[in-house]
């Protein structure tokens, strides 16, 4: 450790404390914004369109949790196992747990992975994942996370031996815009954009910023139409997001983005969650089966209508790393 920390200025260094345990960190959370800017105190890296993890080991077995705190540790053995023999006895790393459709990460893909943990299954399921390491809070004796963000970046990549299925996330600097733009050519979700004398807080912030390409976020499912034909299941989703009052809002339906086996095992699952009345805080016209607000979807869409509409949406899957409490409209 006293290699890694040398490589770093000296007013850095006096940075370092002593790390207490190497356990789960509650996440630090980026702000969306439509702002597309370059400047040389920030830094920008690929917007990843996965499962957000805080990989831990403290002097056991490593462990992956998800940023609401539930393990994810026997979803993704490959991934601890690959950590285990990193050698380190005792750190804290933030990233992201994605899987591939060609060149692109994608969320739809992993949704094969979520929630299973029989080995056999997880195998049958032939989807391939990577951890994509962005940040390290602990390693070895010391927490890290009041070094400026270029320094704990510096320690990240020194301190482990990236092979896959670990990989280091890159980045780049000053220059935002030019690769914002080259970021949407590409296909990308879009960039993170990162202070870069930032210290690490838990929790949402403005020192790291959303630049997406595509419009998507997490809504609460609150009911469900019947399917109508020969489709198998439900016919749409009904959703929503918590504003400021902590009222449920309706956010319209989705419709479309489904096969016929998610059709089928959403109906499972809401079936088991299923209320007299609707959970919206505002009228809903649908004739609709209501259910609880547990479930959490993430929802692609082209924009926002006037009246606070989906427009266009589609289902992308189902999120189990976020409490649907948390679930807000995302403001520019």
């Amino acid at each position: 450790m006293i290699d890694l920390l040398g490589g770093l200025a000296s007013d850095a260094r006096a940075r370092v404390r002593t790390a207490n345990t190497a356990n789960w960190r509650e996440p630090l959370l980026a702000t969306l914004t439509q702002k597309r800017f370059s400047d040389p105190k920030w830094i920008f890296e690929r917007k990843l369109d996965g499962v957000r993890a805080i990989a831990t080991r403290d002097g056991g077995s490593p462990k992956i949790w998800s940023r609401n705190h539930k393990s994810m540790t026997r979803m993704y053995p490959e991934l601890a196992a690959a950590l285990e023999k990193l050698g380190v006895s005792r750190f804290v790393a933030d990233g992201e747990i994605v899987a591939f459709d060609g060149k692109q990460t994608s969320f739809a893909r992993l949704q094969a992975r979520i929630n299973l943990t029989d080995a056999a299954k997880i195998e049958r399921t032939g989807v391939e994942v990577h951890f994509y390491m962005f940040d390290l809070l602990v390693y070895d004796d010391y927490d890290l996370t009041q070094l400026p963000l270029r320094a704990r970046k510096q320690v990240l990549r020194r301190a482990f031996d990236f092979r896959d299925p670990l990989r280091l996330s890159t980045h780049r600097n000053t220059d935002g815009e030019k690769y914002y733009r080259k970021a949407c050519e590409l296909g990308w979700e879009g960039l993170i954009a990162k202070r870069a004398d930032s210290v690490y807080r838990s929790g949402r912030t403005t020192d790291w910023l959303k630049l997406k390409c595509v419009k998507d976020q997490e809504f609460v499912i609150g009911g469900f139409t019947d399917p109508t034909g020969s489709r198998p299941g439900l016919g749409a989703l009904l959703v929503g997001y918590y504003d400021d009052s902590e009222r449920l809002c309706y956010a319209g339906k989705v419709g479309t983005g489904y096969d016929a086996e998610t059709l089928r095992s959403l109906r499972r699952r809401l079936d088991r969650l299923t209320r007299e009345k609707s959970p919206f805080s505002t009228a809903v016209k649908e004739r609709a089966h209501w259910v609880r607000p547990q479930l959490v979807a993430e929802i692609g869409f082209s924009e926002w209508t006037r009246d606070g509409r989906l427009r266009h949406p589609r289902f992308q899957g189902l999120r189990a790393d976020k409490s649907p409490r948390d679930v807000v409209r995302e403001t520019l």
